[in-house]
């Protein structure tokens, strides 16, 4: 096997890439957005050609896919002769809940627990399964394969993965912790390995994926031991327009005092909080960074975000009693310069010690921005969780 066509589809849009894997060389990468609409925008960017970006009507899913693959078997714009030699498909799953917790081939059972599984990611993977449906009516009888964000963390242990509340909801309802990013955390921690030559098994890391979306994960021997998303990716972290950790009264309160359904209290930190709500600006870090010397607002929602994020740091190395390496990744983590020099200067009592020249370069490729002799090493290493979700593929069907 040879070509894998990745996917990782939204409520709304559906993105893809195609591998080589005798190189893992991407030959072709894309994404269709406003799904449903007759102003859909598609993307595709082949390797070596010119890429391509036009506006047409796409009503669903399977009419995405079909986008997808006139466009990679295009005469002009493809980069493959003909569908058939797509091998298999790799699907991004958000929620594989506690009995999914490794990659595996779609089956019927398959499809029926991500179903089950819609009301712990009603926003993801009802749109992940309309994925799959489409892939099949496009490419019936090409094997499929998904990959699960939360199958990383499956190897947290109970106190790290329990709530403190009645244990019928845990037994009933499935409520405890399942954290995301998995594979990102995974595919990180592991090239932070490699990148050290040392074992990983051997290695304290704490895993940053800081993007809109942000989480950090304490992995020992290899393993996630704790991660700070929960049972949705609202806990945790201060994000791009998501609360994080709050008190858990404030939402009753803020219901009663204004008139907030249970949906209007789930939009409000969902989609409401978070840098956007504090700056009043933007929930993007750029813009933030860009102001905060002018914008007292700016200034505050970054600080708060840095905080935040120390004190998870900080309270994963209490967690591994110790941490040998810190990775930064995802838009924010790999991008921003300003964030993880305030995050450094503030872990001197580690030993850790910022390289700012190191800290200054953007060359998109695995990098150390710690000085040799720092205690704690501080990596950036750029995600690529498309390429895990193939490379889980490929070793599935390969057995």
């Amino acid at each position: 096997m040879k070509k894998i066509l990745v996917i990782n589809a939204g409520s709304s849009s559906l993105k893809y890439q195609l591998y080589d894997m005798s190189d893992e060389s991407v030959l072709a990468k894309g994404r269709v957005e406003r799904i449903g609409m007759d102003t859909s925008i598609i993307v595709h960017e082949p390797k070596d050609r010119e890429d391509l970006r036009y506006v047409e009507e796409v009503l669903d899913h399977t009419a995405a896919v079909r986008v997808v693959l006139q466009k990679l078997t295009d005469p002009e714009h493809g980069v493959i002769g003909s569908i058939d030699e797509i091998d298999a498909v790799g699907h991004r799953i958000v929620h594989g809940g506690e009995k999914l917790t490794q990659s595996m081939i779609i089956d019927d059972h398959v499809k029926q627990e991500i179903r089950r599984l819609f009301d712990l990611a009603p926003l993801h993977n009802p749109a992940h399964l309309m994925g799959i449906m489409a892939m099949e009516a496009n490419l019936p009888g090409v094997p499929q394969t998904v990959v699960f964000d939360t199958a990383f963390h499956s190897t947290m242990p109970p106190m790290s993965y329990m709530y403190p509340i009645p244990k019928v909801l845990y037994k009933k309802h499935m409520v405890r912790r399942y954290g995301f990013h998995g594979t990102s955390h995974q595919y990180v921690s592991e090239q932070a390995a490699k990148f050290l030559n040392k074992q990983i098994e051997s290695l304290k890391i704490i895993t940053c994926h800081i993007g809109n979306g942000a989480s950090v994960t304490a992995v020992k021997d290899g393993q996630s031991f704790d991660t700070s998303m929960g049972m949705t990716p609202l806990e945790g972290l201060m994000m791009g327009t998501r609360s994080g950790d709050i008190d858990p009264a404030i939402v009753p309160y803020a219901m009663v005092k204004e008139e907030l359904t249970v949906n209007e209290v789930n939009s409000m930190l969902n989609k409401h909080s978070g840098l956007m709500a504090i700056s009043g600006l933007s929930s993007d870090m750029r813009e933030i960074t860009d102001s905060m010397d002018s914008d007292p607002n700016a200034k505050l929602a970054f600080d708060m975000f840095e905080y935040r994020l120390r004190k998870y740091i900080g309270s994963y190395v209490a967690a591994l009693n110790g941490v040998d390496v810190i990775v930064f990744t995802a838009g924010i983590g790999e991008n921003s310069v300003v964030l993880r020099k305030q995050v450094c200067e503030n872990l001197t009592y580690l030993g850790v010690k910022l390289d700012v020249e190191r800290n200054a370069v953007r060359s998109g490729e695995d990098r150390r921005i710690t000085t040799d002799d720092s205690t704690v090493q501080v990596l950036v290493i750029p995600t690529n969780e498309e390429l895990m979700i193939a490379r889980d593929t490929h070793r599935l069907l390969d057995q």
